[in-house]
């Protein structure tokens, strides 16, 4: 099977589009890094191909894939990580997965624990469920594999259908995040990346 841009809409184009320029504004997507999707319907997603850079997106740089075959060639190697989440979650409308420093280096760090766990900050309320600072947040992290579809299978066992946080971090590799839309996706992001980042200035410091 080979990937298609053909019968995507404009306003999916558009979405994604512009959750590459929010994200490389930001320096989250730097030498083509990242990948970002969008649920079309139950059966399909739209997602970027490989190698596309974020900050100037056009239909020709997204691609749509059935859920329920094969990876197609073109795509970003990640996309069974995105596939994984879609169809082990129904409600999940959008996935961004970006390169930022504070994800990646936390994701380092924090491996051998396989989490990251943040109180007291009043940005956990940026995200769906959490209503007061006086909160743990503990983000998910995995070792990061080149074999994408077994580690999209190890993370979908741990992380289960109820996934408290919309988010985790592969070492060495970045966050990913996730909402029910793209404006949900984003704020999440925006979110887990504010407070990624307070985590990383804390840590240095403390030394």
């Amino acid at each position: 099977m080979t990937a298609s841009h053909h019968g995507l809409d404009a306003a999916i184009v558009e979405e994604i589009a512009a959750a590459g320029r929010f994200a490389a504004e930001r320096g989250w997507v730097p030498a083509t890094g990242g990948n970002f999707s969008r649920r079309i319907d139950a059966r399909s997603i739209a997602i970027t191909r490989s190698g596309a850079a974020k900050d100037r997106l056009t239909g020709r740089d997204i691609a749509i894939v059935a859920l329920d075959e094969q990876t197609p060639a073109g795509v970003s190697a990640e996309t069974p990580l995105h596939v994984a989440r879609y169809r082990r979650v129904p409600a999940i409308g959008a996935v961004l997965h970006v390169h930022s420093v504070p994800a990646t280096v936390l994701s380092r760090l924090q491996v051998e624990e396989g989490e990251l766990a943040l109180y007291g900050y009043e940005m956990h309320k940026s995200l769906a469920g959490f209503t007061t600072h006086e909160s743990t947040l503990r983000i998910p992290v995995f070792a990061n594999r080149q074999d994408t579809a077994a580690l999209a299978e190890e993370i979908e066992r741990r992380l289960g259908d109820d996934t408290v946080v919309p988010g985790y971090l592969l070492s060495g590799h970045g966050l990913y995040a996730w909402g029910t839309n793209m404006a949900d996706a984003r704020r999440h992001l925006e979110g887990l990346e504010f407070l990624l980042e307070c985590h990383l200035e804390e840590r240095r410091l403390m030394r």
